[in-house]
């Protein structure tokens, strides 16, 4: 990691509230401080840009613009293909645990534009459905003309998008989470209880946990500037969500660092914001099969009766720990329901 970093992490003025220590108001000032002593004295950038460089990426034109992914072929020709789609404040870094699980199949993981390793983003209306209309094209440059589709967050709503615009080409659905946007038509009046229970608590969260969503959503310059030129705020505003979304103990101080400088190196965090900014749709429902996992710790778990509104789930999988960043905390068990989504394509 260059000496500029280094010296502006030294020089970092500590901000003090009365709530330092409160994890409910925040990341606490002596974990971020431990965290920032870290990265300016020890933490070692190289090593793991070495690591992430040795991936086999590629770059793909499509959508009037370039699409670099992550492209893990199997030895089998025909094996199926499997695309890993990542959300926010995260980037391909979320999958490299499973990558390793899945060389039996054709694997693609894309660093969705405006995200850490992207090509520069550059213009406006980069929305998720045109994120999801240069995925489809770049997968037909990469010769695939049927799919997996596997994430959550940003990428699951991509996921869905693109399986609403190209049913012939999405072969199944492997998500995490239902797309937020659902929650914009629901009806509670027309839901199961439990439905209508998680709208009213993901209602809660909002109100509680949602005012990342509302800044980034509609201020995205303000904050991108305090974000893009302060290393301990965007620390601060990522290490945040990666903790309290997740496991205890999931990350380890390096890991978060990688992805907290993934951010810093490539100077994403303010294009991170684009498919909050910018407005999506999507439709009521989606026909194509589809399996939901649960994991206890994610933001808003869903129930069954919710997801079935919007999805054809024909597997609805429950697990005992992790959170939302699940292929990164429980890799066995997320590739496990990749697999189940890859038969369902195949019989399909």
């Amino acid at each position: 990691m260059d000496s500029q970093i280094r010296e502006r992490l030294h020089r970092t003025r500590r901000v003090t509230t009365p709530w330092s220590d409160d994890k409910t108001r925040g990341i606490g000032g002596a974990r971020l401080d431990a965290l920032l002593e870290r990265w300016a004295d020890g933490y070692d950038w190289a090593v793991h840009e070495r690591r992430i460089g040795a991936l086999p990426w590629v770059t793909v034109p499509a959508g009037g613009t370039d699409l670099r992914v992550i492209h893990q072929r199997s030895a089998d020709p025909g094996a199926p293909v499997v695309v890993l789609l990542h959300g926010w404040p995260d980037s391909v870094l979320r999958f490299e645990r499973v990558l390793p699980l899945l060389t039996d199949l054709h694997v693609v993981v894309p660093a969705l534009p405006g995200f850490p390793f992207a090509a520069p983003l550059t213009e406006p209306g980069m929305s998720a459905n045109r994120i999801a209309g240069i995925l489809a094209d770049a997968l037909a440059e990469l010769g695939y003309a049927r799919y997996t589709l596997s994430g959550g967050d940003v990428g699951g709503t991509v996921a869905e998008i693109l399986a609403a615009e190209h049913p012939d080409r999405v072969a199944a659905l492997h998500l995490t989470n239902t797309a937020p946007l659902h929650a914009l038509t629901a009806d509670p009046a027309k839901l199961a209880p439990d439905a209508a229970d998680h709208l009213r608590r993901s209602a809660q969260w909002f109100r509680i946990e949602g005012g990342y969503i509302a800044e980034q959503s509609t201020r995205p310059n303000t904050l991108a500037v305090a974000l893009g030129d302060s290393p301990a705020g965007l620390a601060a505003w990522i290490v945040e969500k990666l903790e309290s979304w997740s496991d205890e103990a999931a990350f380890t101080p390096d890991e978060l660092l990688t992805w907290v400088t993934a951010y810093w190196v490539t100077g994403t965090i303010g294009t991170s914001f684009a498919t909050y900014a910018e407005p999506a749709t999507l439709p009521d429902r989606i026909d194509t099969p589809t399996v939901l996992s649960v994991f206890p710790r994610d933001t808003k778990p869903e129930p069954r009766s919710y997801a079935e509104v919007f999805l054809d789930i024909r597997a609805y999988v429950e697990h005992p720990a992790g959170g939302h960043f699940a292929a990164w905390e429980q890799p066995a068990a997320y590739v496990g329901d990749v697999r189940r989504a890859v038969t369902l394509g195949c019989s399909a």
